[in-house]
């Protein structure tokens, strides 16, 4: 048996691992360490072995004390019994970081996604709440934010650029340039969808089915383009960034072909695009390729994309829902993740997110725990405070291996 996975607690128990890396993207596909759990734990190469063997520190960042969780305010909501949920009364401070735990099929989904969810957003859009909720109390509230692992677009000509918002932006720079101003070419000629510089064999898709007959058809990259998804007259126009001494840029299809970490140093000029690029750095997603299709990204790349855009916004009035965000995470990956809602948090953002990760649970403001067990041996509200309190409470499940965590004695606070 073949298992891909990241949670420790599931590859303590295999027999042989084989570690990919380094990093992600271009910085990794090789195999950099293979062996026992012994072996894979002292092995310097290794990224996932501190882990496993808890050498690796438990980071737990610095979070507000028991008493001034509820001091920025909170959203209440009280429901009646729906499914194998009891009735509930529900307290989550706002502008913290809220995790909601416990056993599958406790009722978190059915607290967090059809109840508080829907409520919010009829609250906000000043209509009737759903027939099972009782009160809801969200003053200020106006933004509900659902995010999740889903793909984002249905087709090859969604891409990094196009969804991070900067290939408008390249474009307009592109028909700035000299040369592209003796060819009379705008902005829109620099489309892949739509422009005059687009392959014609793939039309700026970067792939063609080929109809192989009796057989299902067959994807391959555009043999003219080679993938590029722009026509060879889109490498006549070069742009030279302003302060760069004069030395001719990249063309927009090998901009393109640029990971996010590359294509940052050559748009110093162009302020927005380079900030934005800079927040995909930050996410760590340095990695990806700016003509990348959105469909192709993992769960965990696709949140982080969809984030992108909020984390620099005043966030006091919106509330952002993760549903288990560390699914198929790398820890080092976990600790990036953390890193972002903080920032959320910091920018005054409401966080909630459903999860069984205790380092995620560890690192929360405020925890929800429902149980005890799950179906109709759950659907309560067992466990409410910070990690500590609820690491001590005598009714969770949840809690002797949140307690577990937080007594390692590699945990140490401090910001993730």
């Amino acid at each position: 048996m073949v298992v891909v996975d990241h949670d420790t607690q599931v590859l303590r128990q295999a027999d042989w691992f084989i570690e990919i890396g380094p990093g992600s993207g271009r910085d990794g596909g090789t195999v950099i360490a293979e062996g026992t759990l012994a072996g894979i734990g002292g092995d310097k190469n290794s990224r996932i072995g501190g882990f496993l063997t808890g050498r690796e520190d438990i980071l737990v960042r610095a979070r507000p004390d028991a008493d001034d969780v509820f001091k920025t305010g909170r959203i209440q909501v009280r429901t009646a019994p729906l499914h194998t949920v009891h009735a509930l009364d529900l307290d989550i401070p706002r502008g913290r970081l809220t995790a909601v735990s416990g056993a599958s099929g406790s009722g978190k989904t059915t607290l967090v996604l059809e109840s508080l969810v829907p409520a919010l957003k009829a609250h906000a859009a000043g209509a009737e709440l759903p027939s099972h909720v009782r009160e809801l109390i969200a003053d200020g509230i106006t933004r509900v934010n659902v995010v999740d692992a889903s793909p984002i677009g249905i087709n090859v000509r969604s891409t990094v650029a196009t969804y991070s918002g900067v290939l408008d932006d390249l474009r307009r720079a592109y028909a700035a340039t000299p040369a592209a101003r003796d060819r009379g070419l705008k902005a829109g000629d620099f489309s892949y969808n739509t422009g005059s510089l687009r392959c014609p064999t793939c039309e700026g898709t970067g792939h063609i089915e080929l109809d192989v007959q009796f057989l299902p058809d067959v994807d391959i990259v555009c043999p003219d383009c080679e993938g590029r998804r722009y026509a060879p007259e889109a490498d006549a126009i070069r742009r030279t960034p302003q302060g760069s001494d004069d030395e001719p840029g990249p063309t927009l299809p090998e901009l393109l072909a640029c990971t996010v970490a590359q294509a940052v140093e050559h748009v110093g000029d162009l302020k927005k695009v380079r900030s934005r690029l800079q927040i995909l750095q930050d996410l760590g997603l340095g990695y990806l390729t700016l003509g990348e299709a959105t469909p192709a990204l993992s769960g965990g790349e696709t949140q982080r994309l969809k984030l992108a855009s909020e984390l620099d916004r005043d966030q006091h009035d919106a509330l952002f829902v993760l549903d288990e965000p560390s699914v198929g995470l790398h820890p080092l990956d976990v600790r990036v993740l953390l890193t972002v809602l903080e920032r959320l948090v910091d920018h005054g953002a409401t966080v909630v997110f459903i999860e069984h990760d205790l380092e995620m649970i560890a690192n929360a403001d405020h925890v929800v725990d429902l149980g005890p067990g799950g179906g109709v041996d759950g659907g309560r509200i067992v466990a409410t405070g910070t990690p500590e309190q609820v690491a001590h409470s005598a009714d969770s499940v949840t809690s002797r291996y949140l307690r577990d965590v937080l007594n390692r004695p590699s945990a140490r606070r401090s910001r993730p």
